[in-house]
């Protein structure tokens, strides 16, 4: 299985924060922050909290990845890799 597989299923290599992270991409953590922030209700959300490196690999998580998504709480509480 691929490492960089979100708890979720999501594919983190096509992921917008990461990708953001990868090349520090300021307008893509801008963009990325919008579009999260409106479609999780979460104003918080901004781009100097779009930093993120996979989901299920060492390194900086976003603050939605790391500290508010249930489903990777879920995984990591009974030690698996996804929730497929």
């Amino acid at each position: 299985m691929k490492q960089l597989i979100a708890c979720c299923g999501l594919d983190c290599e096509s992921c917008d924060a990461r990708i953001a992270t990868v090349r520090d991409d300021n307008e893509l953590r801008e963009k990325t922050a919008q579009l999260w922030s409106k479609l999780n209700n979460i104003p918080e959300i901004t781009a100097d909290t779009i930093n993120c490196m996979g989901c299920c690999v060492d390194g900086v998580k976003t603050m939605y990845c790391s500290d508010m998504c249930a489903i990777r709480k879920c995984v990591n509480e009974k030690g698996f890799n996804t929730c497929g």
